[in-house]
């Protein structure tokens, strides 16, 4: 069964999502608290590298709500792409973290599937940098992320949730496609 908070933190998320899709600033104070909702939530269904994530979310959504505001050394921050050594970097850093950490959480604590909780964890770490930085690459690795949170969701009986994850992912693809028709005209 749904809970309220369940349906609270999905409402705001859902609103922060598509903004932040649509390049919108305001994505990010939305952002802080759907994180804040979602973190609790997560607590009570054992999926605590999603707490993890969240309190993480919490402080780049801080931090990205300024960057976009304030933009690069007084200029709008465009919507740029990374540099493919960066996203090398970045995909095995996030692999590795996600192997230790799933270890930990495996050995440690009573997780609910570690090892893919963990690749949620890591992997939307490196999605929100991404975001953080206006970067074209953010919406595929958000993509990925959607892939392997639905089924993990559904799994814990968090239905509500894994839906939304599921529109996500088209948000996703859907940003992609927008952010690459703003980036060729910024271009």
């Amino acid at each position: 069964m749904t809970s309220p908070l369940e349906l609270a933190a999905n409402a705001v998320m859902t609103v922060s999502i598509v903004l932040a899709g649509r390049n919108n600033v305001h994505s990010w104070w939305l952002g802080i608290i759907g994180c804040s909702m979602f973190a609790v939530l997560f607590y009570t269904t054992q999926l605590y590298a999603d707490v993890a994530l969240q309190l993480f979310f919490i402080v780049t959504c801080a931090i990205g709500w300024l960057r976009w505001l304030r933009g690069d050394h007084g200029h709008a921050l465009h919507i740029t792409s990374a540099h493919v050594r960066t996203l090398s970097w970045m995909a095995l850093t996030g692999l590795a973290a996600t192997v230790a950490y799933g270890a930990m959480l495996k050995y440690y604590t009573d997780a609910y599937a570690p090892f893919i909780d963990s690749s949620v964890l890591m992997f939307s770490i490196v999605a929100q940098v991404l975001l953080m930085g206006r970067r074209i690459e953010t919406w595929p690795v958000w993509v990925l992320v959607n892939t392997v949170s639905v089924p993990l969701y559904a799994s814990r009986g968090l239905y509500l949730t894994s839906a939304l994850y599921a529109a996500y992912w088209v948000n996703a693809v859907v940003s992609w496609w927008f952010w690459r028709r703003q980036m060729r005209a910024g271009a």
